[in-house]
């Protein structure tokens, strides 16, 4: 919305380099930009960058802004212009979001999580397909002590430890 003549544009940007050049130009203009948006998660660096040209963002719960809607059909233009219309008369559900920090650390414990899961799972692997060709090693096949560089034990037929 123009806040000099209340006239309200629509304007698709489509591609973030797009969205980026349109918000860069409003900050140099001395614009202030309040924009409202429903919660979905994919739009870190949306968030980031008008934090950087400290315009106001606020994240709304999407199901109660579906259930403050009259009209039950659902376009990305109706969407806007509903967001749009609770934004002007301050009925904007507006959420909690974690600090950008917060979500940053998050997001690294989830990937650091994932990766010792998988680290997990292949030795795990590893551990059957030894016992399957009749190593029996235990917490041995993961360390330097004992015999050999990987304190691999072959073994018999019959479990116990082979001869050299």
């Amino acid at each position: 919305m123009d806040t000099d003549t209340g006239e309200l544009r629509e304007r698709r940007l489509p591609h973030p380099e797009e969205a980026e050049q349109f918000y860069r130009d409003l900050a140099a203009q001395g614009k202030k930009v309040r924009v409202g948006m429903e919660a979905s998660g994919h739009a870190r660096w949306f968030e980031r960058l008008l934090g950087e040209l400290n315009f106001e963002l606020k994240i709304g719960d999407a199901a109660e802004i579906r259930a403050k809607r009259v009209s039950k059909q659902k376009t990305d233009r109706q969407d806007a212009q509903h967001i749009l219309q609770l934004l002007v008369e301050n009925r904007f559900p507006q959420i909690w979001v974690r600090s950008g920090e917060n979500r940053d650390l998050r997001q690294l414990l989830w990937h650091r999580h994932h990766m010792v899961q998988a680290r997990t799972r292949i030795m795990n692997q590893l551990q059957a397909v030894a016992l399957n060709e009749g190593l029996r090693c235990k917490k041995r096949l993961w360390r330097e002590a004992g015999t050999g560089a990987t304190g691999v034990v072959p073994v018999s037929t019959v479990g116990e430890p082979a001869t050299a």
